[in-house]
């Protein structure tokens, strides 16, 4: 929260600030709170209308559907909103190496090069060597 909306919100520091103005200034500032509380009342019911009026229509809508026959899997299908979460299978390997420790592995092609491929690639050999 702002320094000056604490300031606004505290009783006590109101009453410190009203010392330093008139009483003139004092309700000119009240009739502007009110004017801004007054705006944002109709704002807000405005909003509530729109939204009153919006969820009238989809329940018209829906009644008509209804009505019909038609259901809204019908019209926007069975996996309306559902984002699949399947993961790509994995990516097969192509290439077999030993690395520094002995073991056999394996490397798809895809991504940095494993050391023991880059530094055989270095001394000459091409990567047909290592195909599975």
């Amino acid at each position: 929260m702002s320094s000056l909306l604490q300031k606004l919100n505290n009783i006590r520091t109101l009453r410190a600030m009203s010392r330093e103005f008139s009483i003139d200034v004092l309700e000119e500032m009240l009739e502007k709170f009110r004017v801004v509380t007054e705006e944002k009342r109709a704002e807000e019911a405005s909003l509530q209308e729109s939204q009153a009026e919006k969820r009238e229509k989809i329940n018209a809508l829906l009644e008509m559907m209804q009505a019909d026959g038609i259901s809204p899997d019908d019209i926007f299908g069975k996996s309306a909103g559902v984002v699949s979460t399947r993961k790509r299978a994995a990516r097969p390997a192509k290439y077999r190496y030993t690395d520094l420790d002995g073991a056999q592995k394996t490397w798809t092609g895809q991504g940095r090069t494993p050391k023991p491929i880059a530094k055989a690639l270095a001394e000459g050999k091409s990567l047909n060597d290592f195909l599975i």
